[in-house]
Order: structure tokens, then sequence, then C-alpha cells
């Protein structure tokens, strides 16, 4: 009986698969959703262009954050950075300045802070995406929320 070798882009399919949903987690939390979900589509293309030595990195994933971060930055610098809207059946009340107040953030304290919090990511695969340590990320969470609640008036 023959059995088949998976082919190059069975490869690459299945990466896809289990990388495109935090990729464009992460991608949308640096850039927007809609600038994210087009640096993932080009990360992604870039992935495919490079797969050999794309599969061999030891954190692909981090590495097309980072490409799909650059090219998404230079695509158009002047856009605002805009968040997905809030369904409100899942989240019945949000403060109403929390989405204004998450864009002034800084880009690294943003990010940090919706994949923590929004898409409840670990400290741990939030480092590994954005390629730093975990006291980085906590460095960025705890400045990030500090900020947020100075501008929301919020006192714990």
């Amino acid at each position: 009986m023959l059995t088949s070798r998976p082919t190059r882009r069975d490869a690459f399919e299945a990466f896809v698969r289990g990388a495109e949903p935090r990729l464009r987690q992460a991608l949308s939390a640096t850039l927007g959703s809609d600038r994210g979900r087009e640096a993932t589509a080009d990360a992604l293309a870039y992935a495919w262009e490079n797969w050999d030595r794309v599969s061999a990195m030891a954190n692909p994933v981090g590495y097309l954050y980072v490409t799909g971060r650059d090219r998404g930055r230079r695509a158009n610098r002047t856009r605002l950075v805009t968040l997905l809207p809030i369904e409100q059946p899942r989240i019945p009340w949000i403060e109403p300045g929390l989405v204004d107040s998450l864009q002034e953030l800084a880009e690294r304290q943003r990010t940090v802070v919706v994949l923590l919090y929004c898409f409840e990511w670990s400290m741990s695969e939030v480092a590994d995406m954005l390629g730093v340590t975990k006291s980085t990320v906590q460095k960025h969470a705890t400045r990030g929320i500090e900020t947020l609640r100075r501008r929301l008036g919020v006192e714990i």
C-alpha cells in the first residue's frame, strides 16, 4: 500500500488553518480590524512565496506578525486604527470611551491589552507572537491598563 507524503501545499494549508486566526487577531489588535485582515493576507501570501524558509523558522507566526505589521504600516500611514465593533448581545454594557481610549494607547500597549483582555491570550502566547519576554508583555499590559484607567477616570 502506498502512502502519500504531504505536499508543500498540504503543509502550508495545515499551517494556515492553525496560524491564521491568531495572526489575524494580533494584527487587528495592532493595526485595526480592516488593516489587520489585509496585513494577515499579505503576510500569508509572503509565507506561501517563501514557504521553504518560513516553514523552517522556530517561530514562523511571530515572523509573519512582524512582516504583516510592517507591510500594514507602510500600506497607509494616514488611516486611524479602527477596532471591531462590540456586539451588544455578547457584552451588555461597555464603557463608551473605551474604544477611543484604546485607540490612543501606544501601539505595543494597545496590542498587548487587546490580546490579553479581549482575546484572552496568555502572557506566553502574546510574548511568543510579539517576540518579546513575558516580563515585557506584563510591563506593557500594566502601563496600558493604568493609562486606560486614568483616561476613563476609573479607580480601583
